[in-house]
């Protein structure tokens, strides 16, 4: 139904999933958002949440690394499951599971310090002050990030000096610097140009053969294009989770074919 839309192609099937959500609910104080999801997310591959502004999507992708505590009036239900253990559990350390789920933000946010301490502040707020594992640490990031060869020679410039794009692979660079296993992305490509967009794409594409990928986008072509899972939402409800080709060429639902056609959304 996207003609003309290019599929990422298949990540190696995944033999467990690396989250597991069953019958989520959210309300903030009387209002509620999400409506009893229940979806296995595949370990090393990448999958997108789309759907219309309101569903539900950038809710559930803040459930998954517990941002949602940081919301007054917030009631949570169901399980989150990662390697099996509740996040929501009270014996949780919430610290452990934001180390182990790293989160990239719609609107690029590096901190007002040097390139070079944005991407091992993680590091040195665990603890970690070795010089040579900092610097081993700052450069497999950046690369990792596919910026090395862009700042290698300019470390100590601020992170701010950067471009957008850049500002946002800085941003994924300082994320998997502590070594997670999952990664989420709210819209990271939303306030960059084409050009920046198509890099932050190529890099979601490499990134997704190390660390499980949760990507919240509007945008259906970028969905399609690095991908292998992708969940619409509608009103607080999860309607279709499958492998992303199927969903956009074969939906299941009435719903699901709306919205990928543009009838709604």
């Amino acid at each position: 139904m996207t003609s003309g839309v290019k599929f990422a192609a298949p990540s190696p099937d995944a033999t467990a999933a690396a989250i597991v959500i069953r019958n989520a609910n959210l309300w903030y104080g009387q209002n509620q958002a999400l409506y009893d999801i229940s979806m296995d997310i595949p370990a090393k591959q990448a999958t997108a949440f789309i759907g219309p502004s309101g569903c539900g999507k950038s809710t559930l992708l803040r459930c998954l690394n517990r941002m949602n505590d940081l919301i007054d009036n917030v009631k949570i239900t169901g399980e989150f499951l990662v390697d099996g253990k509740d996040i929501n559990a009270r014996a949780t350390d919430v610290i452990e599971v934001r180390r182990r789920i790293g989160m990239v933000f719609q609107k690029s946010n590096p901190l007002p310090k040097s390139i070079f301490e944005n991407v091992v502040y993680g590091l040195r707020i665990a603890g970690i002050r070795d010089k040579a594992t900092l610097d081993a640490a700052c450069e497999r990031s950046l690369r990792g990030a596919a910026l090395w060869e862009e700042v290698k020679d300019r470390l100590d410039s601020s992170g701010l000096s950067l471009s957008g794009g850049q500002q946002q692979r800085l941003c994924i660079a300082r994320a998997i610097a502590i070594e997670p296993e999952i990664i989420l992305m709210d819209e990271p490509c939303s306030a960059l140009d084409p050009i920046a967009t198509v890099k932050i794409e190529e890099l979601i594409y490499e990134l997704k053969s190390q660390y499980t990928i949760v990507i919240v986008t509007h945008n259906l072509q970028q969905a399609a294009r690095v991908s292998d899972k992708t969940a619409f939402f509608w009103l607080g409800r999860l309607i279709e989770h499958s492998n992303t080709a199927d969903l956009f060429t074969n939906p299941r639902e009435k719903h699901t074919e709306d919205y990928i056609t543009g009838r709604f959304g």
